[in-house]
C-alpha cells in the first residue's frame, strides 16, 4: 500500500463478518500477507505511530492477547491490557459510560469477552474504531487468519471445502459459516442434531451464498460431511463458562472427534486441519488431566496423532492471528 492510498475500512469497526462483504474481507486477508512479509523482511510498517489502544479482557487469552499486543508495537502504537478486575466495566461504571470514557482517551479499543452486545456498545458509544477478540456469539479476527492459512497453502479462497466438525452453535460454527459464504467456500457444519446452528445464521449463510456462488451444508452425517474436504476444522467441545458441560459434551462429540478415520473419509491424504486453539489433544494441561479422571479420555476433540501430523497447519494458524489482526487494526485506524 503506497503512502497515500487511504484504506476503505478507515474509521470502522470490526464486530462481526455480517458487517464485512466478501471483497473487504479479502482485502483484509491480502493485507495481513502484505504486513507479514514487511515484518518478516524488516521493512518498518508503523501505521498507527504514536496512538493509544485499549485492551478490553474479560476472558483471558493467550492468542488474541499477544496479538493485539504486538501488532500494536509494530503498528507504532501503545496497548494498555485492561483485565476484568483493572477497571469498573459493567460494576460500578455502565457500558456506555465506561465507552465514552476510553474514546475520549484511546484511539481503538479491543474487546473480549462475553457478550455481543457489550462490543456493539462498545462501538456505538466511543466514537473510535473496536474490535472484537472474541464473543460469545461471533470470532471474526480468528477468521481471517484461519482464511489467510488457507490461503497460504491452498493458493485461494473460493471454491475451498470448508468443514467444520463440533459444536456448531459457538462462536466458530457462526463466524466459519457466515465467513465461508461471503468468500465464496463450500463451508460444512457438521455436528449433532442438538448442536447445529441457530436458523437464523443458516438463513442469512445461505442468502448470502446465492450472491457468492459459495455452497452451505448443515448436517450431522460425518461422511457425508467430510467427503472431499480441502480443510478440517474443529474447537473444544466446552467453551469458556461451560465447564459444567463436560458429561454432556462428551457424550454428544465423541463420535465427531477429528481422528486418522476421519481423515482418511476426505479422500484428501493432503486434508488440512486447522483448530483455533486451545486444544485438549493430551494429557498436558490440567483441564485434560481432569477430564482423563473424571471420563477416561485421553484426547477430546482431536487425537493427538492429528494434531501432531503433517496435515495439521494449527502453529501457522495461531502465528496468523498476529498478522491478521494487525491488517484490522491498521485498515480500520491507521494511517498508510
Amino acid at each position: 500500500m503506497s503512502a497515500t492510498e487511504t484504506s476503505p475500512l478507515a474509521g470502522k469497526s470490526f464486530l462481526k463478518l455480517k458487517d464485512f462483504t466478501g471483497e473487504e474481507i479479502n482485502y483484509l486477508i491480502d493485507l495481513a500477507a502484505d504486513l507479514k512479509e514487511k515484518k518478516k523482511v524488516g521493512i518498518p510498517h508503523r501505521y498507527m505511530e504514536g496512538q493509544n489502544v485499549a485492551l478490553l479482557f474479560e476472558k483471558p487469552s493467550t492468542r488474541t492477547r499477544c496479538a493485539f499486543t504486538v501488532a500494536c508495537v509494530d503498528l507504532g502504537a501503545h496497548p494498555e491490557y485492561l483485565g476484568k478486575n483493572d477497571i469498573q466495566f459493567g460494576k460500578k461504571e455502565s457500558i456506555r459510560d465506561t465507552a465514552i470514557v476510553l474514546g475520549r482517551m484511546f484511539d481503538g479499543i479491543e474487546f473480549r469477552g462475553f457478550d455481543q452486545s457489550t462490543v456493539e456498545a462498545l462501538s456505538e458509544y466511543s466514537g473510535v474504531p473496536v474490535w472484537n477478540g472474541l464473543t460469545n456469539e461471533f470470532h471474526p479476527t480468528q477468521i481471517l487468519a484461519d482464511f489467510l492459512t488457507i490461503k497460504e497453502n491452498i493458493g485461494h479462497l473460493k471454491g475451498v471445502t470448508l468443514v467444520y466438525v463440533g459444536d456448531g452453535r459457538n462462536n466458530m460454527g457462526n463466524s466459519l459459516l457466515i465467513g465461508g459464504a461471503k468468500v465464496g467456500m463450500d463451508i460444512r457444519i457438521c455436528s449433532p442434531e442438538q448442536l447445529l446452528p441457530s436458523d437464523e445464521i443458516v438463513n442469512y449463510a445461505k442468502k448470502i451464498a446465492k450472491e457468492t456462488d459459495a455452497k452451505v451444508m448443515v448436517t450431522s452425517n460425518i461422511d457425508q460431511a467430510v467427503s472431499g474436504a480441502d480443510v478440517l476444522y474443529t474447537d473444544v467441545w466446552v467453551s469458556m463458562g461451560e465447564e459444567d458441560k463436560f458429561k454432556e459434551r462428551i457424550e454428544l462429540l465423541l463420535p465427531y472427534q477429528v481422528n486418522r478415520e476421519m481423515l482418511n473419509k476426505t479422500g484428501n491424504e493432503n486434508v488440512m486441519f486447522l483448530h483455533c486453539l486451545p486444544s485438549f489433544h493430551d494429557l498436558e494441561t490440567q483441564v485434560g488431566r481432569e477430564v482423563y479422571e473424571k471420563f477416561g479420555l485421553t484426547e477430546m476433540e482431536v487425537t493427538d496423532e492429528v494434531f501432531q501430523s503433517e496435515n495439521s497447519f494449527v502453529f501457522d494458524e495461531a502465528e496468523n492471528r498476529l498478522h491478521t489482526i494487525k491488517a484490522v487494526m491498521a485498515a480500520t485506524n491507521g494511517k498508510f
